[in-house]
């Protein structure tokens, strides 16, 4: 029998588990300053993340997922808005508790926002963005948003290996948000909002592009299928 939770406690899940995504990414970069140490801290928020909430929400945690699954009719247009609001103030109370944790002002969190590396240019940011996202995305939808994928049940895991992958791949010239909330968080905190459209146009366009190829490309059958309550 499936459950059908509120709202509401969706919601809560998708602040829950976004706080935890941005505190452990931030904190083990304050602690680190090592991109590996980093890029294994947001796979494995992500995959415990989807994993314990992935039953109430979806386990989103991602601007860009949910964007995502708006467009292609997985999460109805009130539920996006909210999640994203959500995804965001949950990201920024992380930032929040962080730099209150490490008892530092806000501009010991600047390191850790996501910035371009010296010379890159916005429109090379957005590709790589654009890349790493889809990678994550097209993962969500292959084995969360697909009920035939071999990983449903703990598709947490696969998703987390492709976050880690992503950072890994573009994290020294992006920054690796791979996720609009990820930047959002620390840079409010900071103020640093410069190449803003880097961080927010790349990530939405990669997850929209990903969810086009695996539903009109690899499964067609799964783009006219209705929404179900909880798709990740």
């Amino acid at each position: 029998m499936t459950t059908v939770h509120s709202l509401g406690s969706k919601l809560l899940a998708e602040f829950i588990g976004t706080f935890f995504l941005i505190a452990a990414g931030l904190g083990v970069f304050l602690n680190t300053g090592d991109l590996l140490a980093t890029a294994f801290a947001h796979g494995l928020a992500i995959a415990i993340g989807v994993t314990a909430i992935g039953h109430v929400s979806g386990g989103h945690l991602n601007p860009a997922v949910t964007s995502a699954m708006l467009v292609f009719r997985q999460i109805s247009l009130v539920e996006a808005i909210a999640y994203v609001v959500a995804q965001l103030s949950g990201a920024y109370v992380a930032a929040l508790c962080i730099m209150w944790g490490w008892d530092t002002d806000g501009s010991g969190l600047t390191g850790a926002t996501p910035a371009l590396a010296a010379g890159l240019g916005v429109g090379n940011g957005i590709l790589l963005e654009l890349i790493a996202t889809f990678l994550l995305v097209w993962t969500v939808f292959a084995v969360a948003v697909d009920r035939d994928g071999a990983f449903f049940k703990v598709a947490g895991l696969p998703i987390g290996f492709a976050v880690t992958t992503g950072i890994l791949m573009i994290g020294g010239a992006t920054g690796a948000a791979l996720n609009p909330a990820r930047w959002f968080g620390p840079a409010l905190l900071t103020g640093t909002w410069n190449d803003a459209v880097v961080w927010i146009v790349g990530p939405i366009a990669g997850g929209i592009l990903a969810g086009a190829a695996y539903l009109y490309g690899v499964k067609p059958r799964l783009a006219g299928a209705a929404a179900a309550p909880d798709t990740v």
